[in-house]
């Protein structure tokens, strides 16, 4: 028995389970959004954070790392167990191709596994839906949890898809609009190729995001990075 797991938001740069084989590649027809309340991790009931989620988009693709898991029922039962305690909020889990890199016509890998949310406010609670980029950069640039803060998740996703090679326009655009609102100078992984720290302070801007009624799920444990 083995199963695979696509990775592209914080799975890239912080899986936290044994794994046995590591990828870098794509699928496609999705795109990254940050359309995803997260409570447990980096924000709260009172002020959710905005996390990354995948959306149905034709002719694009998205990059990531799959991650193998072989080596019995035992070890798969656990890493996915893990799995789904950090993953909590994702209300689905996904079938895709998998493509390695410098390979875009066969599919190196076949049903690997992508946690992703349904696009609908009514049947998956944790769903925000998109928002003005300035609105969304608001919410990141404020949001906490016990994992820390909303900015730095988004930080370290644009770190990290500048580390695998393949940087996403817009983690980048979202990312320098969130750095605007802590006052911090513009340097986008394309521009300067070096990452402006999170340590800013957090700006004294009121929130207009509304809390969600929301409770902590007991198996919601601070596991994303």
């Amino acid at each position: 028995m083995v199963f695979w797991v696509f990775g592209y938001g914080s799975l890239v740069w912080n899986p936290g389970f044994e794994y046995d084989e590591k990828i870098l590649g794509f699928i496609k027809d999705y795109r990254r959004v940050f359309d995803l309340a997260c409570i447990d991790h980096r924000g709260t009931p009172q002020h959710p954070a905005r996390t990354c989620t995948l959306e149905k988009s034709q002719e694009t693709i998205c990059w990531g790392v799959a991650y193998c898991v072989r080596g019995g029922p035992e070890k798969e039962r656990l890493a996915m167990e893990y799995l789904e305690r950090r993953e909590c909020e994702y209300d689905a889990k996904t079938l895709v191709d998998f493509y390695r890199e410098g390979e875009p016509s066969q599919p190196a890998l076949t049903g690997v596994i992508v946690f992703t949310s349904t696009p609908d406010k009514v049947s998956n609670k944790y769903y925000l839906g998109p928002a003005p980029l300035e609105e969304m950069a608001r919410q990141i640039a404020t949001a906490v949890g016990p994992c820390g803060n909303n900015r730095d998740y988004l930080f370290k996703l644009e770190k990290a898809m500048f580390d695998i090679g393949h940087e996403d326009n817009y983690i980048i655009e979202l990312a320098n609009e969130v750095r605007k609102e802590l006052g911090i100078a513009e340097k986008g992984m394309l521009k300067e190729r070096k990452l402006v720290g999170s340590s800013s302070r957090m700006p004294h801007t009121k929130s207009h995001i509304p809390t969600l009624q929301l409770r902590l799920r007991p198996e919601a444990v601070a596991m994303d990075s």
